[in-house]
């Protein structure tokens, strides 16, 4: 009996623990965003005019409507994912409503971020870059947020149409879906970064080796697309972060 009180008491100041380490690490996620342009270089079809006119056309259409799909993704990630890290995010209104963090210029090496991307921003998130030649950016948000929080997060998914089968110029597409992830502590430094990607149950189609651009064709494959990534991320995002670098 005394070992299995022992054993019990045990287990309780682990779990204690745990808990308190979780409230105790915080993190602020300063970027939220998708890719407004679709990636074609799996079709092999880059710089192709009549598919990069395509594209921009596709991109300035109002109904190419993204954000649904970006706010899918921020209830899933907000909703269930935070629940799986160890550590507690700050709420959102103490990071988007925060002075430096609206003041803040984003860069990606000496170019303002705006000028270099095309992303739509979940409401009140600044365009932020991380990365390659990101550092003055990642240490920028790490220094704003040093004193309320442990490090920064930043998280961005971006569609690539895919080759499916058929003949010549005629042929099935699909669309995969990126998710990145990254973690930052409070000096700037990378913690670790989660890369998952899914492809789409719905498919859509090349004519002519073009592939079919139509927001009403386009978009059910985003959407079939990011139910199947964040089923994923929803069975593995906790093992995953288990696996990497503490913050």
């Amino acid at each position: 009996m005394k070992k299995v009180k022992l054993i019990l008491a045990v287990l309780c100041a682990t779990t204690l623990m745990q808990a308190q380490n979780k409230e105790e690490k915080k993190v602020a996620v300063v970027s939220f965003s998708t890719d407004k342009t679709v990636d074609v270089s799996d079709l092999g079809l880059n710089g192709v005019k009549m598919v990069a006119d395509k594209i921009l056309d596709l991109k300035n259409d109002p109904n190419f409507n993204l954000a649904p799909i970006l706010e899918k993704y921020h209830t899933a990630f907000f909703d269930s994912y935070a629940k799986k890290f160890p550590f507690a995010l700050l709420p959102e209104e103490e990071v988007i409503n925060n002075q430096a963090y609206k003041d803040f210029e984003p860069k990606v090496g000496e170019k303002e971020n705006e000028t270099a991307f095309s992303l739509l921003n979940y409401p009140g998130y600044k365009e932020i870059y991380e990365g390659l030649l990101g550092k003055s950016n990642e240490e920028g948000m790490a220094t704003i947020f040093k004193e309320q929080a442990d490090g920064v997060m930043m998280t961005r998914i971006h569609f690539s149409l895919i080759k499916g089968f058929g003949i010549g110029g005629t042929a099935t597409v699909k669309m995969r879906v990126y998710a990145r992830i990254a973690l930052y502590d409070k000096t700037g430094k990378k913690v670790w970064v989660i890369n998952e990607s899914e492809q789409s149950k719905k498919t859509g189609v090349m004519v002519g080796g073009i592939p079919v651009l139509e927001p009403s064709k386009i978009l059910p494959m985003y959407e079939s697309a990011l139910e199947e990534l964040m089923k994923d991320l929803d069975k593995r995002i906790e093992k995953i972060v288990k696996k990497s670098e503490k913050l």
